[in-house]
């Protein structure tokens, strides 16, 4: 069963449920105390990149992780992705399976050992920040619009670990709709004044399909689900209804059905994520539209320079 993430991790500020559960992020303290000395793998015989998270679920990794794979194959380097097997998040794998040459297996060390003997010059890590066994040559901390919600650790909050540790950490991407990061900026710097921040954007790819004067039932189960509604909204959709199910929802016949149903009712189109679209069988997928995105980065060149001068 899939279990939404509360509401109240994304409060600005804790609430009494959050205080309550401070005492229950005693374990998590205590094991990113035990990793901060624990000595890690690091591998000559290929370049890594990680993109993660400290921020629970839906910071834009994945397609992330596809935009630089991009980015370093037209530079030549040949890369792959690499994505933890996680049977819940079968998505994200065929998401990355289709844009990307993807390792994918229950250990990264493995996946990353295969990546090795198939001659891979850079191996993208779709999260691993927190893996107690790689290091990695470049490590990038993803955050969406929520920041860092209440600023608790799980469970009385959504981080992994304190804001005060991407300073251990070498860039930060703060992906979005073009949102004013101004204050959330000044947060890293007062961190770290010198960590590299880049910023990035949802860029519909496939926006020519749809008719923005229709009328729109959107339906996602994704982490951050208030960015695709916001890129929609973006770029002028009427949206009418929005049903959310948890990250990595598994839709069944049921659940397709009640949502034709009350597109139907409403005499609206339907749209989702393609993540979401990729779980639905083709039987079911007919009335069903997925707005593609690409992630646009704002210093692209900047970001590239960056990158080469770390691998």
């Amino acid at each position: 069963m899939k279990i939404s993430k509360p509401k109240f991790w994304d409060f600005k500020k804790p609430n009494y449920l959050s205080y309550l559960l401070l005492p229950f992020t005693l374990p998590i303290i205590l094991n990113n105390y035990v990793l901060s000395f624990k000595k890690k793998n690091n591998n000559e015989n290929i370049k890594t990149i990680c993109l993660g998270n400290i921020y629970v679920g839906g910071t834009a990794k994945t397609p992330l992780t596809i935009k630089l794979n991009q980015i370093l194959q037209k530079l030549n380097f040949k890369t792959a992705s690499i994505k933890k097997f996680y049977k819940g998040q079968i998505d994200e794998q065929k998401l990355l399976s289709a844009k990307t040459n993807l390792y994918c297996k229950k250990n990264r060390v493995d996946a990353l050992n295969d990546a090795i003997k198939d001659n891979i010059d850079i191996a993208i890590f779709d999260d691993g920040l927190q893996d107690d066994y790689l290091n990695y040559d470049l490590s990038f901390v993803c955050f969406n619009n929520n920041w860092i919600g209440n600023g608790f650790l799980i469970p009385a909050g959504p981080l992994r670990e304190k804001l005060k540790n991407i300073s251990k950490y070498d860039a930060i991407f703060l992906n979005g709709n073009e949102e004013d990061n101004v204050s959330i900026k000044h947060s890293i710097q007062k961190i770290n004044n010198n960590i590299k921040i880049f910023e990035t954007y949802y860029k519909p790819t496939n926006i020519d399909k749809f008719n923005i004067n229709e009328n729109y039932l959107i339906f996602s189960g994704i982490g951050n689900p208030n960015s695709f509604k916001k890129t929609l909204l973006k770029n002028k959709f009427k949206i009418i209804k929005e049903i959310i199910f948890p990250d990595h929802y598994n839709y069944k016949k049921d659940d397709i059905e009640e949502i034709k149903i009350i597109a139907d009712r409403l005499n609206a189109k339907i749209i989702t994520t393609q993540k979401d679209f990729i779980k639905i069988s083709k039987e079911n997928s007919d009335k069903i539209n997925f707005l593609e995105i690409d992630m646009a980065i704002k210093e692209q060149s900047e970001l590239i320079s960056f990158i080469k001068s770390k691998i």
